[in-house]
């Protein structure tokens, strides 16, 4: 078995983006082995899915010791996801063999990457919105809890979609999946989501990686490489994880990913250069945007400036290039304020009302007269 270094250090960065925001082990790791390495699309599909089997548990067993973890909703998305990451195994087998589905695997995983892209866009606008759904915030900024209720069938059918996309392509346990699960149950806590989805991914995971040691292309050498770098790179990430600031590495994250989407998907390079710098102009200002309309107005209550001039400024101003630094400005000094903001809000216990007082009138003997 011989080490190949270049991908033990992409491992590294790769592990290391993976325990600094709890994503992107797939979808980045399995174009970088396609693009960067030259590995035959199958070859990297089926490495990194074993590879992940060794990696997945190290973060399941920390939320499952913190007690983060919706037993429920793992059964049931097993259910789903486990039967349909070896199916998704069995699909690609049946789209051909050599060249052919070499290429089909190729535009799949392109795709994969763009819609996980937005999965992470998506993610941050529905984690607030969830929010404030979750706690039925109102406009003083009182909340009151809503119970969690279970939904086996779309749990279920949560599974098959991820464990699909998964066996054909390693994308999507750590993105897709929790944007559908945030989505149906958006009263679970962010720790509680992603505890259930690490530890839900790891018999999908091992499912998928035992179709492609079948049917795949597995090659040892390179999964032993990922390994060397990718464990330190985790341990590394997680411990630096509660420093990172998740409005910055969150967009550039699905920014490589837009870039590696539209590679794989046949893109030239002056094509690919323009269509980022187009994404990083517009995109970005109407993301903050978005972001700042669904913050609730007590946040906004010690902030330097208001939610309508926060959002004016960004999106009349990304037409001109403008709403790209107002938008810089918004997610790295305004938003961790208002974030701050409204998790107080939600700590803060609902309002009581007093018991009312009850005043008895003096009782008259029959007879008497009243004064």
């Amino acid at each position: 078995m011989q080490i190949d270094l270049y991908v033990a250090a992409a491992g590294l960065l790769v592990g290391f983006t993976v325990g600094l925001t709890g994503m992107g082990g797939g979808a980045l790791m399995t174009p970088l082995l396609v693009l960067l390495f030259k590995v035959q699309p199958l070859a990297a599909v089926s490495s990194d899915l074993v590879a992940a089997v060794i990696m997945k548990p190290v973060g399941g067993g920390v939320h499952l010791r913190r007690g983060t973890v919706n037993f429920g909703l793992v059964h049931w998305l097993m259910v789903g996801s486990v039967p349909a990451a070896f199916g998704g195994v069995l699909v690609l087998r049946a789209l051909g063999d050599g060249a052919v589905v070499q290429a089909r695997i190729k535009q799949v995983l392109g795709v994969a990457l763009l819609v996980a892209a937005s999965s992470i866009a998506a993610k941050g606008l529905l984690q607030i919105w969830a929010a404030r759904r979750a706690l039925g915030m109102t406009s003083s900024g009182s909340v009151s809890a809503k119970p969690f209720q279970l939904r086996p069938l779309p749990t279920v059918l949560i599974g098959v979609i991820g464990g699909l996309v998964v066996g054909m392509t390693s994308v999507g346990s750590g993105s897709l999946m929790i944007v559908m699960l945030l989505l149906l149950y958006p009263m679970l806590r962010s720790s509680e989501l992603v505890g259930t989805d690490l530890v839900q991914a790891i018999p999908l995971v091992a499912s998928a990686a035992a179709g492609h040691l079948l049917f795949g292309d597995f090659q040892l050498d390179l999964t032993a490489s990922l390994l060397v770098g990718s464990i330190p790179g985790v341990y590394l990430g997680a411990k630096l994880s509660s420093r990172a600031n998740d409005a910055v590495i969150r967009p550039a994250l699905a920014l490589v990913l837009v870039a590696s989407g539209l590679k794989l998907l046949g893109v030239d390079n002056l094509q690919l250069g323009l269509l980022v710098v187009a994404l990083v102009l517009l995109a970005v200002p109407v993301w903050g945007a978005l972001d700042a309309t669904l913050h609730p107005e007590p946040a906004w209550a010690g902030a330097p400036v208001g939610q309508r001039m926060a959002v004016g400024m960004q999106l009349v101003g990304a037409p001109l290039g403008l709403g790209f630094l107002a938008a810089l400005a918004y997610f790295g000094l305004l938003r961790p304020r208002l974030v701050a903001a409204v998790s107080a809000l939600a700590e803060r216990p609902a309002p009581t009302r007093a018991p009312l007082k009850v005043i008895r009138r003096p009782s008259v003997r029959k007879g008497a007269q009243i004064p």
